[in-house]
């Protein structure tokens, strides 16, 4: 809401209203009494500039009527349009225009009309008088709305440019909530089947120290070893570039690193047949990070809760879409977790695969087991 107050320009434009009628009463030599009264009026002149920016056409209407008083008094001449400038510009600042235009042409035709009536010279009063009368009241009235309409478009502007602001805020936020939880997701898939397999294989290992079968037993800590020191060197790549760290980074593991992911898997002991049809090593690389997170969820969740003995992994590359399944012969509905509901890798695989603006179908199988199922429009994906 705009200021209504007065200001010290506004006390500057009532002083030289004031000041107009002082000079003129000086000027002329006015009687005492006369002065008085025409200096009475300058002041209730001043006094509506004062008001004009609160009350914008209550004060234009009052100066149109002192003036018309003023002069019906007979007191010395000002003009019509100068004692009543100040209020006519800072009414069209207000946006009254028009009204600031319908008083001023008002006041004109009245005294021309009164002056012509008296016998004035037509072509002083008509040719001269009036055209610049006419001429400052236009002025004032322009002035004041040129004065609106900078003050507006500088409003837009700080609105504009504020509202940008926000949107700028409100993206950084996005996009550190999506890498939040990118890093969430990389967190979960990659420490969740570590342990899993950590536990498999440390259960196979302690099972084959007590039958000594110290061959077993090695196995399976190497498998250990093997699987913590990759998800070391994965923890260690993003945390590097949480934290911008220079250098060069491991790249996020893909389809050249399915065939170890699954050889880890299969050192515990659970059959996985991986079968790939199609230009795989084509796809662009976010495509293999994809694949690689759900096929290592998916094989996660069969050795926690699947029990089961063998799993398949198709992947299947056709032009403009690439299909996934991974199917185990485990306990079906069971494989989503204890309860059978979905937890938090499901709903990672699920987010990770709708980045790419693909699809996810889980469920329990033909054959009994569970049934991971990944669509993947490979037009909508650029790099």
């Amino acid at each position: 809401m705009p200021d209504t107050s007065p200001t010290r320009a506004d006390a500057l434009l009532a002083a030289a209203t004031v000041a107009l009628v002082v000079v003129a009463v000086v000027a002329e030599g006015t009687a005492p009494a006369r002065a008085v009264l025409a200096c009475a009026v300058a002041v209730g002149l001043g006094g509506l500039v004062l008001g004009a920016r609160r009350w914008p056409l209550p004060a234009l209407l009052a100066t149109a009527a002192g003036i018309l008083l003023y002069y019906a008094l007979d007191l010395p001449p000002v003009g019509v349009v100068a004692p009543a400038a100040a209020v006519l510009y800072r009414v069209a600042e207000r946006g009254r225009v028009v009204p600031a235009a319908l008083v001023a042409g008002g006041l004109l035709a009245v005294s021309v009309a009164v002056r012509l009536v008296e016998g004035d010279d037509v072509a002083v009063v008509v040719g001269a008088e009036l055209g610049s009368e006419a001429a400052l009241a236009l002025a004032v009235i322009a002035l004041g709305d040129a004065v609106r309409n900078r003050r507006s478009l500088r409003a837009a502007l700080v609105r504009q440019a504020m509202a940008a602001d926000e949107e700028r805020h409100r993206e950084a936020a996005r996009q550190v909530e999506a890498e939040r939880l990118r890093i969430a997701r990389e967190v979960h898939d990659t420490l969740g089947h570590t342990m899993s397999v950590i536990t498999l294989q440390s259960a196979v290992a302690r099972e084959a120290l007590t039958d000594r079968e110290p061959a077993q037993a090695e196995n399976a800590l190497a498998a250990i070893h093997s699987v913590s020191g990759s998800a070391m060197a994965e923890l260690r790549a993003t945390l590097g570039t949480l934290r911008r760290e220079p250098g060069p980074h491991e790249p996020a593991p893909g389809f050249a690193q399915l065939p170890a992911l699954i050889d880890g898997v299969r050192r515990g002991g659970l059959a996985v047949d991986l079968r790939v049809d199609g230009p795989v090593e084509a796809l662009p690389a976010v495509v293999g990070s994809t694949v690689y997170r759900v096929v290592q969820e998916a094989l996660t969740n069969v050795l926690r809760h699947a029990g089961a003995t063998r799993v398949t992994v198709t992947v299947r590359a056709t032009p403009g879409r690439l299909a996934l399944e991974v199917v185990d012969d485990g306990r079906g509905g069971s494989s989503a977790g204890p309860t059978g509901r979905k937890g938090q890798g499901l709903r990672g695989m699920a987010e990770r695969v709708a980045l790419l603006g693909g699809s996810v179908d889980t469920g329990t199988a033909a054959t009994g087991g569970f049934r991971v199922s990944v669509h993947l429009p490979l037009a909508r994906v650029t790099a």
